[in-house]
C-alpha cells in the first residue's frame, strides 16, 4: 500500500458508514464537512466514506510550503490505506477533481469509479486570474466577500434571495478563511491535468454547475471529453451545489454509488 514520506502527518478526517469504500477530495477554502457535510449520511448508508481534509482545512494543521496535486492525492490514498481500504470509489470537487484525477492515474488499481463535481481540468487563465485575486484578497475579507458572492453563486441564486438573506450572506462570507486558503487557491492556479484524462479507464461520472462563474462549465466539459467513455451530467447552479442545488446532487451522488 502507499506510504507517505515521513515528514507528512496522516491528514484528519472524517470516516462514516460501511460497506464498499469510498474516498472524497474537497475543494480550495473548503472542507470535508464544508463540501460534503450534507450529503455524509446519504453515502454512508451505501459505503464506507473516507473524507480527509487538506493541511490548514477542517481538522488538519496549517503546513507551511506549497502543496503539490502529487502530495495531496498521495496523502488521500494514505488515508485510505489507514482507514482498510484496499480499493474505492473517488468523488473530487473543484480543486478536489484534479486531486482525483491524479489519484486514478497514479494508482489505476484502487479506483473502482470516479465522479468528478464543478471540477478543476487546468488550462484557462481565467480561472488562474480569479484563483489568485482570491488569494490576494484574503486579508480584505470585505472584498473577497463580495468576489465570492459574484463568482462562486449563481445568478439565479443569488438574485431570487431577500435583501435580508443577501446580507446576510454578505456578512457571513466575510468570516476567517482557513489556514491552508492561500496554498489551496494557489494550487488551483496553476493545477493542469488534462494531459492525464486519456489514461483514465474507470467508470466516470462528471457533474458540470452551469452557471458556474468560478470553474467555468468549459472547465467540466473538457473533463468529459478528455476521459474515454465519460458521462457528463449539468446541473443549474453555480459553484456550491451543496448549497444551490442540494437534492439534485444528492440524486447523481445517490446513482454514482448505488449504480
Amino acid at each position: 500500500m502507499s506510504s507517505i514520506p515521513a515528514p507528512f502527518a496522516p491528514l484528519a478526517r472524517i470516516v462514516q458508514g460501511s460497506g464498499p469504500g469510498l474516498l472524497l477530495a474537497h475543494g480550495a477554502g473548503g472542507s470535508a464537512r464544508d463540501n460534503w457535510g450534507p450529503l455524509l449520511p446519504d453515502l454512508a448508508a451505501h459505503r464506507t466514506v473516507v473524507a480527509p481534509d487538506y493541511p490548514g482545512s477542517g481538522d488538519s494543521p496549517y503546513e507551511p510550503g506549497e502543496p503539490t496535486l502529487d502530495e495531496l492525492a498521495e496523502r488521500l490514498v494514505a488515508a485510505a490505506d489507514e482507514e482498510g481500504l484496499s480499493t474505492f470509489d473517488l468523488a473530487g470537487y473543484s480543486l478536489g477533481a484534479a486531486v482525483a484525477v491524479r489519484i486514478a492515474t497514479r494508482h489505476p488499481e484502487r479506483v473502482r469509479s470516479l465522479l468528478l463535481l464543478a471540477g478543476v481540468a487546468g488550462g484557462s487563465a481565467r480561472l488562474s486570474t480569479l484563483a489568485e485575486l482570491m488569494v490576494a484578497l484574503d486579508d480584505r475579507p470585505g472584498d473577497l466577500a463580495r468576489l465570492v458572492l459574484s463568482v462562486v453563486f449563481g445568478h439565479s441564486w443569488v438574485d431570487a434571495l431577500a435583501a435580508e438573506q443577501l446580507a446576510e450572506l454578505a456578512k457571513a462570507l466575510e468570516s476567517p478563511q482557513p489556514d491552508g486558503f492561500r496554498q489551496q487557491f494557489g494550487l488551483a492556479a496553476r493545477a493542469d491535468v488534462r494531459a492525464e484524462l486519456s489514461a483514465i479507464t474507470v467508470p466516470t461520472t462528471v457533474v458540470g454547475t452551469a452557471e458556474d462563474m468560478l470553474v467555468q462549465p468549459s472547465q467540466h466539459r473538457l473533463l468529459a471529453e478528455g476521459i474515454p467513455g465519460a458521462r457528463y451530467v449539468e446541473l443549474p447552479c453555480g459553484h456550491l451545489p451543496v448549497v444551490e442545488a442540494l437534492p439534485q446532487l444528492r440524486e447523481v451522488l445517490l446513482e454514482f454509488v448505488t449504480s
